[in-house]
């Protein structure tokens, strides 16, 4: 059930897993590979310095932001996402620098949502998020053999009523309602593992 954790939950550094951090170039061609074609030449890219601090590689002229591989967590994880949930985004990786929890850091940005401090679109929008395995990367190309891509479709304060969804899916690749009344409500996508 790992894949019911929202992406926004992967793009944090925690210090129990340790690696090289990659060239911007490899960095960026990685984190693009959760991008659809006709969007990747003008996503905006997120991804590290030589410190380990999150910066922006690669500005772009799209709807997409994307988030290169965190090199302090295992696996491969990378994730594009419409540039509408930016602040969204943001500021969970805000609160999680300055040291709160992963619940204290929802409960913050539900309330600021629900006061209207921290706005959500009110349409939908899409977040891409692709993992894979060590094994499979090449670091020296930013290739990865083999790779799994789930869906999030943000739709604030969906209900299962209103969407006539389900809350969980009863048959591999079903959509389904995560977080259903919320401003983080979600249709979350995952495709069979091949």
């Amino acid at each position: 059930m790992k894949y019911f954790i929202i992406c926004s939950f992967l793009f944090f550094t925690n210090n129990s897993y340790a690696q090289e951090i990659l060239s911007p170039e490899i960095q960026i061609k990685t984190a693009l590979l959760a991008a659809p074609a006709d969007q990747k030449d003008n996503a905006t890219v997120l991804g590290y310095d030589k410190s380990g601090k999150l910066v922006t590689l690669r500005k772009g002229k799209g709807d997409l932001v994307c988030l290169a591989d965190d090199p302090n967590k295992k696996g491969i994880s990378v994730a594009c996402y419409s540039a509408n949930l930016e602040p969204f985004m943001a500021r969970g990786r805000t609160l999680l620098a300055e040291g709160k929890t992963e619940k204290e850091k929802q409960e913050i940005r539900n309330k600021e949502i629900d006061e209207g401090k921290l706005k959500m679109p009110k349409e939908p929008n899409i977040l891409y998020v692709l993992t894979g395995k060590d094994e499979d990367y090449d670091k020296a190309t930013g290739d990865l053999k083999e790779s799994h891509i789930r869906y999030a479709f943000y739709v604030p304060y969906a209900t299962l009523k209103s969407t006539g969804m389900s809350a969980k899916p009863s048959i591999p690749g079903m959509p389904w309602l995560m977080e259903a009344g919320t401003a983080k409500a979600h249709i979350m996508i995952v495709p069979p593992k091949k």
